[in-house]
């Protein structure tokens, strides 16, 4: 199967994406989590000002076939959430990388690339 790996983002072993936005890091799932997951059902994003360390889960994905966590890819502190995710969860499954991003964090320090994979390293992880 064919999986959209764009290449403006990095992307984390746990898939998910990040996209640096001016001062802010916008974080989804990637389109091969979300056909792993099947039709996303019901999405849980944390409320703005919500300070998380990386490796903290940050949002809650329920489908029909399981309820996931989404983790922090990095430090910080929630600017904005996707409110449209909330109350129309599958536009996760019809655009992850667009309408279905998640959060905007503000970092706590500059973001690191090297400890993020590249589209190439990620289509690697998955073929």
């Amino acid at each position: 199967m064919e999986f959209d790996i764009p290449d403006g983002p990095y992307y984390t072993e746990s898939h998910e994406w990040i996209e640096l936005i001016e001062d802010t890091v916008r974080i989804g799932i990637t389109d091969f989590a979300q056909d792993e997951l099947g039709d996303i059902v019901f999405v849980e994003l944390p409320a703005a000002g919500t300070n998380f360390d990386a490796g903290d889960d940050f949002a809650v994905i329920e489908s029909i076939k399981a309820v996931s966590d989404v983790y922090a890819p990095v430090a910080g502190v929630v600017a904005d959430i996707n409110e449209a995710v909330e109350s129309e969860p599958e536009l996760v499954n019809e655009d992850p990388y667009g309408d279905g991003w998640l959060i905007e964090l503000e970092l706590d320090g500059d973001l690191d690339t090297e400890s993020f994979l590249s589209a190439s390293e990620y289509r690697e992880q998955i073929e």
